[in-house]
């Protein structure tokens, strides 16, 4: 065993134990005034996954306080917080210091690899990186590492370790140098860069995050385009060695192989048809519907929906001056048609996020200034999170947009599909990772080019209604082949 590594606990269940290590956890909390401290539970992909695991497997999940609140959980538990407000799961909360996530979180994870990943850079000014962020990535080794501490504390002999995403791109190889009898997994949840554009990163830090991720035994990634682009990293930046055989590709490097994985993500299909039947969700949809209204034909409009986040990478601004070129171009359509945009402020602690909120509020009271009518509002615009009213839209939608810039897969894709009443059709940027799986019931099209992105919403809108539900069943087919539960058991059943 290394220096400095942990002793691996006895094992305590016939199946190998299982941990997993993301950054946001499973549950949050929140302090009221009076120091009581309430518990919110979240959803998505890992908790389904992890549910369908079985007690059997004894897993951990080992995740950082994000706030106030976490903190004080943390501290109140000792980080290994009650199984009472965490649906049963065994979590590990670190208590990382504040300035340190700070750093690690927004300074290097959101702001430098984010961006890189997604292609976000205005090149001729940033990324310019000195002296501060040199101490920026310090903080990120320093967050990475205790992860890698709580994960060898934790982990049983033998364990097999999930570690999730950007934020931890460093903790499979500290956590094998650690416990090197572990399997380790790591997966992206994001797109990965083209080589030339991952090498704006300073040297050191390139190639420190690409050996990272290599400390794993299995290195995976929601589309085979991503897992190629990492590859080709790894050659150009680290000089490894990638190989394919039997259609799986691996990367040697410094006298280690690791395998490259590819799993799409997709929806929960059961839940979503469920969910979106619920008598909250049927009164936010007469309200949609009633807002919506009718056209100067009698009949019901028609809805173009997006639901999104205000992440620079979700493109909403191109997607508003798509619908007004198709308004300005196909004037048939005004009155006829109602977009019901839902950007939901995301990041709003960083001021480049704010500024582009700022600026999708701009546009939609412009088109709604430039077209809109006593008895018509072209756009309709909601600021506001709310779950039931998105699947609301979702059931309502003729026509979905979701052009991303850059995406590693956008679930919003593949949700509405499912939940549509009535089928819609989906027009999809080609540089989403859903592309690879959806393209051929979709309307395609470059995330950049707003007058091709208006003629795809014309013909979206012009299918016929028998047309457009088959092409929507299809979609819908696709978007569920790979559950939450199959896409984290897959993982798992490929470490085995």
């Amino acid at each position: 065993m290394v220096a400095g590594a942990t002793s691996p606990k006895a094992s305590s269940s016939a199946s190998p134990q299982v941990l997993v290590a993301s950054n946001r956890g499973p549950v949050s909390y929140t302090r009221a005034e009076d120091g009581t401290l309430t518990a919110k539970r979240g959803g998505g992909g890992l908790v389904s996954g992890l549910s369908a695991i079985g007690p059997e497997t004894d897993a951990v999940w080992v995740c950082a306080a994000l706030g106030e609140g976490d903190r004080e959980a943390a501290r109140r538990t000792g980080g290994r917080l009650d199984r009472g407000e965490t649906g049963g799961q065994a979590v590990r909360m670190l208590d990382i210091p504040a300035e340190t996530f700070e750093a690690a979180y927004h300074g290097v994870a959101n702001s430098v690899l984010w961006f890189t990943h997604h292609m976000l850079y205005q090149t001729p000014l940033e990324p310019a990186f000195d002296e501060g962020f040199t101490r920026q990535w310090a903080r990120y080794e320093t967050y990475n590492a205790a992860f890698a501490d709580a994960l060898a504390q934790e982990a049983e002999q033998g364990a097999t370790v999930l570690v999730q995403d950007y934020h931890l791109t460093l903790v499979p190889l500290l956590l094998r140098e650690r416990r090197p009898d572990l399997r380790i997994g790591h997966f992206s949840h994001t797109p990965w860069a083209p080589a030339d554009y991952y090498r704006l990163l300073p040297d050191d830090v390139a190639a420190d995050v690409l050996r990272g991720m290599l400390g794993a035994d299995r290195t995976a990634f929601l589309t085979t385009r991503w897992a190629r682009l990492f590859t080709e990293c790894c050659e150009r930046v680290l000089g490894a060695d990638v190989t394919t055989e039997g259609g799986t590709l691996s990367v040697t490097y410094e006298g280690r192989t690791t395998r490259i994985g590819v799993h799409p993500l997709g929806a929960d299909g059961d839940f979503l048809r469920e969910r979106a039947h619920r008598d909250d969700v049927a009164e936010r949809r007469a309200q949609l519907r009633d807002q919506v209204g009718t056209g100067p034909d009698g009949l019901p409009r028609r809805t173009l929906v997006r639901v999104d986040r205000t992440e620079l990478s979700k493109n909403i601004v191109r997607g508003l001056h798509a619908y007004s070129r198709l308004l300005t171009d196909r004037p048939e359509w005004r009155e006829h048609v109602v977009h019901l945009a839902f950007a939901y402020p995301s990041r709003q602690d960083l001021a480049v996020y704010r500024d582009y909120t700022a600026e999708v509020g701009r546009v939609a009271d412009e088109i709604n200034s430039a077209f809109g009518t006593p008895g018509w509002t072209p756009v309709l615009l909601h600021v506001k999170d709310d779950f039931a009213r998105s699947l609301a839209a979702y059931r309502m939608a003729d026509v979905a947009l979701v052009n991303p810039i850059r995406d590693g897969m956008n679930l919003v894709a593949k949700e509405i599909p499912v939940v549509s009443d009535e089928g819609c059709a989906l027009v999809l940027s080609r540089e989403a990772g859903a592309h690879e799986e959806m393209a051929a019931d979709a309307f395609c099209v470059n995330p950049f080019d707003v007058r091709q992105t208006a003629d795809a919403v014309h013909a979206a809108l012009l299918l016929d209604a028998p047309t457009r539900a088959s092409r929507s069943r299809r979609l819908a087919e696709t978007a569920t082949a790979h559950p939450p539960t199959r896409w984290l058991l897959d993982q798992l059943r490929e470490l085995a």
